[in-house]
């Protein structure tokens, strides 16, 4: 250890001695010193010093007497080093000697005898402070020693010896301390920041209690203090904050001096001021700062605070000279506080921040979900730390809906969207201040099923069409698969753009049944599948022949498969000679047939057609003649006119045509051969003698086969009328009748109207002889009529004249012409007219083109139409026809639109700071004429609206507010029909001075 170099002296003093040491290199931080009685060892006096001292003074010892000082010096580091001496005092004087010895209690009296004889002593002890006699004794003359004990601590007291010799006597005094008693439970706490408050107990015994405060951190003695005896505390005020302190106690009395107790304590420390937590330059970090209290501070705790509940979640202990401290690898998107806590030995003084947040991260996790909704669209996405979120719902890059929601939310569903659309979602989180970078996502809604899907094969054998009606809201195009319907075997798929609304299938089988599967397409979804299906036509068959089989009664039918499907061969045989025809199918794989039960002498035509699905494909005629039989019952009557001769007969075989011998029935020279053809059951022999006798014999032939009748005997028979005709009366519902007197007389005409197809009976009407007309009334409108004629004459009448008439038909009433909302579509309906007719003829006119560009034949039952490809925002005009024949009845016309198509590319632009300069382009002809309308795009107050013509393809809005932005949309007219552009923004210029 360090050498103190410890010496001592007494100075020619008995009853003291001065301790002198060296201060260590380095220096002291303060000594210790202990005087004892040397053998004994029993500490007598125990003193501390400063720093800076190195000398002491031992008083009120006894005089010759042995003692061993020991020396401590505390170092740096709380290292000590030590070193003992031993001294002793020098002997006193002859003179009385009083010496406590260290005692409180007691004193020790020490005298030598005097030269001379004695009688004894007396001794007198007083209090010198109260001066009351503590003891008067008397002692032999041989005593030199006596103690006074029980006496009080740290008290003067003063000593009378008295010599006595006879009545003589010699007196000396003396005074002394009794040592002080040390004060007990010193206790030193603080009392504020810049006090301290030292208190102790048992402090009578002492004259004096000295005090010593001292500032551990400097080293320096701050103050230093002598109370009177009985005081038992005292407060050290303006002292420095946040500081250990050292106190030491030393008890007092004359030369004594006794070191008492010590003890430390704090001052209370301040508080920081000024406490923030903010944002460090490193992401996730936050840096805490505060202002450096005055004092002294051991130092600083500083803890950081998590969320609204305060939850402490790091701490940092940093030295008392920082001011500032950063946490990182904070959780982003977090709220925290921070408190920082002064520490100064036991103490602390605290302050708290505002919170303040770390920069949130965006949600992870996010995705945008169709769920098969072609209206909405469910937002999800991880949670993230932070308040909360900011939504962005965007299409095509334009914000559609904005939404904040609260933290604990992970999903939102966007309602009332666009089918078939893209739309981009954006997620940032919200923290505190902080919005982070948005997490973006795209996705389609599903997209509408395709609407009015068709298949057809429009009389096509190897290709159908399909066609459909553009879905109502967005997509990105259509696909498809053609299916075999039977087999479900997949033929192709079809894919196409958005604009196309049919597309033809080529190469297919003919006589097939397919099945087209359709979907609208948006992104990767597909829409439900509407699904169309049909047959492409069949093929004919070929090689179709028809055989004699050289019986009457039969013939037999042989054809060929043609290629492609077939569901079965209808066979349609028929005589033009009958009205009924034998109809029969027969399976797939069937290739002839024999028909049984015919009529003989007949020519028949079969028509092979071959069936797939509700389609049938027809064969070219075959034909062939059944083996005739002779005719029976041939009669020949008199003709109704004198030259004519009347020949009938029966077909009982039929037969191609027949061939009729007349000769005088006197002779057998033929006159005359008449050929008739088959069906014709009665001739009239012309040019004959009126009233002859004539024979008459009828050969059948059937193609190449003949076979002859019985012969008849007849009679020449009146004439008929001539010029037959019938024509539409001036009343629709009736029938002129008109003829020809023929030569000859006759009494009268004899008329038959039938209705043409109806089984009922027919009118019959009578006419004089003179008449050649007549009007045949209450007919139905648009029917045809079968008219017969005969000239009546005694019991005879002429052959018949027929004829057929058709009434006028009635003309279609209550006709409209609508627009079901289509720029390309116009439906037209009527009410159907009484009567019949053949079919009717709807003629559309373009009033925009002055043309006729639409004429259809619709059947007799039709009620309306559907006008479809029409030009967009074009006038047309209808007019229905009934049509009989050559007969016609037509409606009023009515006109309407079509819608027109909306205007496109419609730009703006600001020439002055009060205009506005509109311009837009047309798709086909265009429309009627165009309304510009503007308004304030802030408040949507309409400002005016301008009426142009059909020609106009751009606009000067005049009269405008400069630097405002209008909002302005382009609307084409037809009729009351309209169509507008979406609304497009622009602002006028500023005024032109200031643009200056």
């Amino acid at each position: 250890g360090a050498v103190l170099n410890v010496s001592v002296s007494d100075h020619d003093r008995s009853d003291s001695l001065l301790l002198s040491w060296d201060e260590p290199e380095g220096g002291a931080r303060g000594y210790l010193l202990g005087l004892s009685s040397l053998g004994s060892g029993t500490l007598l006096q125990n003193v501390s010093a400063g720093p800076n001292t190195t000398s002491f003074w031992f008083h009120g010892l006894t005089p010759g007497t042995h003692y061993e000082i020991e020396v401590t010096a505390t170092l740096a580091c709380m290292d000590t080093t030590s070193q003992t001496i031993t001294a002793q005092t020098s002997k006193g004087s002859p003179g009385p000697h009083l010496s406590s010895g260290g005692s409180h209690v007691s004193l020790q009296a020490a005298w030598a005898h005097g030269h001379g004889g004695r009688d004894g002593y007396s001794l007198a002890l007083w209090h010198s402070h109260s001066q009351a006699l503590v003891r008067n004794v008397s002692l032999l003359p041989s005593t030199t020693t006596f103690l006074f004990d029980g006496l009080l601590a740290g008290s003067e007291y003063a000593l009378k010896v008295t010599t006595l010799a006879g009545s003589s006597q010699a007196s000396t005094s003396i005074h002394q301390w009794t040592a002080p008693s040390i004060p007990t439970q010193l206790r030193l706490s603080p009392g504020s920041s810049t006090s301290l408050v030292a208190s102790w107990a048992d402090a009578t015994g002492a004259a004096w209690i000295h005090l010593e405060l001292r500032n551990l951190l400097t080293q320096k003695v701050s103050t230093t203090l002598s109370a009177r005896r009985g005081l038992t505390s005292y407060t050290f005020q303006h002292l420095h904050p946040g500081t250990q302190y050292w106190l030491g106690l030393s008890a007092m009395a004359g030369p004594h001096t006794l070191v008492g107790p010590n003890a430390t304590a704090w001052t209370y420390p301040l508080s920081p001021g000024n406490v923030t937590l903010s944002s460090a330059e490193e992401q996730n970090s936050l840096e805490a700062r505060w202002s450096i209290p005055g004092g002294q501070r051991d130092s600083y705790l500083v803890t950081l605070r998590e969320g609204e509940d305060g939850v402490p979640t790091r701490n940092i202990s940093v030295g008392g000279d920082n001011d500032h401290v950063t946490f990182h690898g904070l959780g982003p998107g977090q709220q925290y506080s921070v408190q920082v806590v002064v520490v100064a030995g036991p103490y602390r003084a605290s302050a708290h921040s505002t919170a303040a947040w770390t920069e949130p991260q965006a949600p992870s996790g996010v995705s945008l979900s169709s769920q098969g909704s072609p209206h909405s669209l469910l937002a999800s996405w991880e949670e993230a730390a932070g308040e909360g979120y900011l939504l962005v719902l965007s299409l095509a890059e334009h914000p559609v809906k904005n939404s904040s929601l609260l933290r604990g939310v992970t999903s939102f569903t966007y309602e009332g969207l666009h089918p078939g659309t893209l739309y981009t979602f954006e997620v940032s989180t919200v923290a505190g201040p902080y919005t982070s970078s948005p997490r973006c996502i795209s996705n389609w809604t599903y997209p509408l099923p395709l609407e009015q899907l068709t298949l057809s094969n429009g009389g096509h054998s190897t290709s159908l069409q399909a066609s459909w009606r553009a879905v109502s809201s967005g997509s990105t195009g259509y696909t498809g698969t053609l299916r075999e319907t039977k087999s479900q075997e997949q033929v192709r798929n079809v894919t196409v753009g958005s604009d196309w609304t049919n597309v033809t299938l080529e190469n297919l089988i003919p006589g097939r049944q397919y099945t087209l599967e359709m979907a609208a397409m948006a992104g990767p979804y597909r829409s439900p599948v509407r699904s169309a299906t049909d047959w492409t036509y069949p093929l004919a068959p070929a090689g179709v022949t028809l055989t004699n089989t050289r019986r009457p009664m039969e013939l037999s039918a042989f054809w060929d498969k043609a290629a492609g499907d077939v569901d079965q061969f209808h066979l349609q045989l028929y005589s033009k000679s009958h009205a009924t025809q034998r109809n029969t199918s027969v399976g797939p794989n069937t290739h002839n047939f024999t028909f049984l039960g015919l009529s003989p002498g007949t020519q028949y035509f079969l028509k092979v057609a071959v069936l797939a699905g509700p389609y049938r494909s027809s064969s070219h005629f075959a034909t062939e003649w059944t083996y005739p039989l002779s005719l029976a019952n041939v009669s020949a009557q008199p003709g109704r006119k004198p030259q004519e001769l009347h020949v009938s007969w029966v077909e009982s075989g039929g037969g191609r045509d027949h061939l009729v011998q007349l000769s005088v029935a006197e002779s057998l020279s033929i006159i005359r051969n008449v050929s008739v053809p088959r069906g014709v059951s009665q001739l009239n022999l012309e040019g004959l003698v009126p009233g002859s006798r004539y024979r008459v014999e009828i050969i059948s032939q059937a193609g190449p086969h003949r076979i002859s009748s019985q012969t008849a005997i007849g009679y020449t028979v009146p004439l008929p009328p001539r010029a037959l005709s019938a024509s539409p009366a001036s009343m629709a519902q009736a029938l002129a009748v008109h003829w020809e007197t023929a030569p000859g007389q006759r009494d009268g005409y004899l008329l038959s109207v039938l209705e043409e197809g109806s089984s009922a009976l027919p009118r019959n009407l009578e006419a004089g002889k003179d008449s050649t007309n007549v009007t045949v009334p209450q007919l139905e409108p648009g029917t045809c009529y079968l008219v017969r004629i005969w000239a009546v004459a005694g019991p005879y009448h002429s052959l018949p004249e027929n004829i057929t008439g058709c009434t006028v038909p009635a003309a279609p009433t209550n006709l409209s012409l609508t627009n079901p909302g289509s720029s390309s579509e116009l439906y037209t309906s009527w009410n159907k007219p009484p009567g019949r007719r053949d079919h009717y003829h709807v003629t559309l006119y373009s009033l925009s083109t002055q043309s006729r560009i639409q004429v259809q034949t619709l059947s007799p039952d039709a009620l309306n139409l559907t006008w479809t490809h029409l030009e967009a925002g074009s006038k047309f005009a209808v007019q229905v026809t009934a049509v009989k024949g050559s007969l016609e009845a037509s409606s009023i016309n009515v006109t309407q639109w079509t819608y027109p198509l909306a205007p496109v590319n419609l730009t703006l632009g600001s020439p002055s700071a009060s205009a506005l300069v509109v311009s837009w382009a047309v798709e086909g002809r265009g429309a009627e004429g165009f309304v510009v309308d503007v308004g304030d795009a802030a408040s949507g107050t309409p400002v005016g609206h301008t009426v142009l013509g059909g020609d106009a393809r751009s606009h000067i809005l005049r009269s405008l507010s400069p630097g405002t932005r209008y909002s302005v949309a382009v609307r084409a007219t037809a009729g009351s029909f309209h169509t507008s552009t979406p609304n497009l923004t622009h602002c006028t210029r500023e005024c032109d001075a200031l643009l200056a």
